[in-house]
């Protein structure tokens, strides 16, 4: 969007210097600027150099709140600045800081009653600014000769406020951001503790008070705010007469327009609605003493038996979405039938078939101790032995030791029998028991040994 060719700039803009400082400059050259230039400015004895903060109307503005007028006296601006009038002020902006701390080590030694907080040096070098606090009037005439005879320029008191030095130092606030004073904040009104009393705030000084010493700013800007809602809470200045007691202010919810109330004796406070403490505040003024603090509560209206099964519906709904998947069960395949090709993928090339375990229940001889699995034989579901059932038969028969002598090939070596432990004559009846549950324990071979170390020791006949 182009500007009409009638339209004429305001040719005055707002320059910023080193601490927030800000002055008004006219541009007679018409110089096009941009917020953020460095020029160079037209100052008392010299030229220093600023940056460019504000321009266009929104100048003419800002003058009129600081109640400054469009004169002669307003200086001018010279030029955009250069490279070499970059590193000038870089090279001044070095020597303020060794500045400082000598100019503090003379006051200490004139024995002054004052704080130096900053120095500022002009960008010609030809003046040097030393910003200072005091509570008092401080006599510095002879600090003056000290330092120009020292430094060899031009000196400058100039006395600024507690918030105006912590502005120029800048820092964190206890809200977790840069100060106010230090970044936007220019005019500094007066902040008294009824800001404090009004907001419902412990009238602690740590707490209050900011890094300058003072009552923090910040207590100045929801004032406003909360003088328009304590127009709705009445004002209580006795207190409340009930059937229980007198019930005294405790606190007060500004916004949500609770009151809380505590009888004497008593650590519990009870919220009370604003609306309900001027019906009690009225009940006493004409010398009534009401029941208690809070009305009876009116029974909740029944749930509509549609609107209730609505919402169960929608209940399940969610829970179906939100629940777990299961995962689905595959089917089993009827015996004899012919395994499909996906059976024979899915199935692993070293597994075994399931083992079926029997479970022998405990019995009344076994005492204490849990039956352990058996292990399965492989000719369970073959035919009968001699003398024996088939299947479950053979098994008992096996785990009894009744089992019957196999038929011995011809040229085969004879079997090695173990003879059994005799029981002692004084043996305890716990020990017979004992026994009894080692012979029924399954016989599983090479459990954390050796082969080798199964086998008994061999005796030569």
């Amino acid at each position: 969007m182009e500007l009409p060719t009638s339209f004429e700039e305001f040719d005055i803009v707002e320059v910023r210097f080193k601490g927030g400082r800000k002055d008004f400059f006219r541009n007679i050259n018409r110089i096009d600027l941009t917020t953020g230039d460095a020029v160079v400015v037209d100052v008392p004895n010299g030229h220093h150099i600023g940056f460019v903060s504000l321009k266009g109307e929104l100048v003419r503005l800002q003058m009129l709140k600081k109640k400054v007028d469009n004169n002669e006296e307003i200086r001018t601006i010279y030029r955009i600045a250069t490279e070499r009038d970059m590193e000038k002020l870089n090279e001044v902006r070095d020597l303020e800081g060794g500045t400082m701390y000598r100019g503090r080590e003379i006051i200490q030694l004139l024995g002054l009653k004052m704080k130096l907080s900053d120095v500022e040096y002009q960008a010609d070098k030809s003046k040097a600014t030393f910003y200072y606090s005091a509570d008092d009037r401080v006599d510095f005439r002879d600090l003056i000769k000290k330092l120009a005879e020292e430094f060899k320029v031009r000196i400058e008191m100039r006395q600024i406020s507690l918030r105006h030095e912590a502005g120029r130092l800048g820092g964190i606030g206890s809200c977790g951001r840069e100060l106010c004073c230090s970044t936007w904040l220019t005019d500094f009104k007066s902040v008294s503790t009824t800001a404090a009393r009004y907001q419902n705030l412990s009238l602690n000084p740590s707490k209050l008070s900011g890094q300058c010493g003072r009552l923090k700013c910040c207590l100045n800007y929801e004032l406003e705010t909360y003088m328009m809602a304590l127009k709705d809470i009445p004002t209580v200045s006795r207190p409340l007469q009930t059937r229980q007691g007198d019930a005294i202010l405790q606190k007060t919810d500004i916004f949500k327009k609770m009151m809380w109330f505590g009888y004497r004796g008593d650590n519990n406070w009870y919220p009370v609605p604003v609306a309900r403490v001027q019906e009690i505040q009225e009940e006493n003024a004409k010398g009534n003493v009401v029941e208690m603090l809070l009305a009876e509560a009116p029974e909740e209206p029944k749930q509509n038996e549609f609107v209730a099964q609505v919402e169960g519906n929608l209940e399940r709904l969610d829970d179906k979405y939100t629940a777990k998947k299961k995962k689905k069960k595959k089917k089993k395949r009827p015996e004899g039938a012919a395994a499909t090709p996906q059976d024979q993928q899915a199935r692993p090339l070293t597994a075994a078939a399931p083992r079926q375990e029997n479970r022998q229940e405990p019995s009344a001889g076994d005492g204490a101790q849990k039956p352990r699995r058996q292990k399965p034989f492989k000719n369970r579901n073959k035919g009968p032995r001699e003398g024996g059932e088939p299947g479950e038969a053979n098994i008992k028969e096996r785990r009894d030791g009744n089992r019957p002598p196999r038929e011995r090939k011809e040229g085969a070596a004879p079997h090695r029998q173990v003879p059994a432990p005799t029981p002692q004559a004084g043996a305890a009846p716990q020990q017979e028991a004992q026994d009894q549950s080692q012979k029924k324990r399954s016989r599983k071979p090479f459990r954390g040994r050796k082969p080798d170390q199964n086998k008994p020791p061999r005796t030569d006949a």
